[in-house]
C-alpha cells in the first residue's frame, strides 16, 4: 500500500499544531457506474449511477456539491457570530459542480450561489468573503486546485 501525505504548515512565524476533529470513514466499491459507498457508522449508504443514464443513485459531483455547501453554510454561521451578526436561519446555497475534461485529464469547477436573506448586501458579502477566504474546510481544500466562484444572490 502506498500512502501519500501532504503536510500544511500554518502561515506565519508561530506554527500551530493541527488537531483532528473528525475522521469520516467509508467503504466504496464499483465506482460511479453502479457502485456503492457506505460509512462505517451506517449513516451514509448510497448507490452510484453514471450521469445521464436511467437508474437510481447519485454521482460524486452531487455528493461534493451537497457536502461543500453544507460545510460553507456552517462556516458562515461561525463567521457571522464572530462579526456579531445573527446569521439568517434560512441561509441557503445553490451549488453547481461541473466535471470537465481536457483529453484524458478531468477537472472540477464549482459555483456557490449564496442566499443570506435579511442581511444587507455588504454584510452578506463580508461574511461570504471571510468564509471562503479562511474558514470553510472545503474552500481551504479546493483553493488552488479547482476553479471556485462564490456569488451572493
Amino acid at each position: 500500500m502506498t500512502t501519500y501525505q501532504k503536510t500544511n504548515a500554518v502561515a506565519g512565524s508561530n506554527q500551530q499544531v493541527m488537531k483532528v476533529q473528525y475522521t469520516a470513514k467509508t467503504h466504496t466499491s464499483g465506482g460511479r457506474r453502479g457502485g456503492v459507498s457506505r460509512s462505517d457508522d451506517g449513516r451514509l449508504d448510497v448507490k452510484f449511477s453514471a450521469v445521464g443514464v436511467p437508474g437510481t443513485g447519485t454521482n460524486p459531483e452531487q455528493l461534493f456539491a451537497a457536502g461543500g455547501s453544507a460545510c460553507f453554510i456552517s462556516a458562515m454561521g461561525l463567521v457571522a457570530n464572530n462579526m456579531k451578526v445573527k446569521p439568517p436561519a434560512d441561509a441557503a446555497i445553490d451549488a453547481e459542480i461541473d466535471q470537465r475534461n481536457s483529453g484524458d485529464v478531468y477537472f472540477l469547477r464549482a459555483r456557490l450561489n449564496v442566499s443570506l436573506p435579511g442581511l444587507e448586501r455588504e454584510v452578506a458579502q463580508a461574511i461570504v468573503d471571510a468564509t471562503h477566504g479562511e474558514t470553510c474546510a472545503y474552500s481551504n481544500a479546493t483553493r488552488g486546485n479547482i476553479d471556485v466562484t462564490v456569488n451572493v444572490v
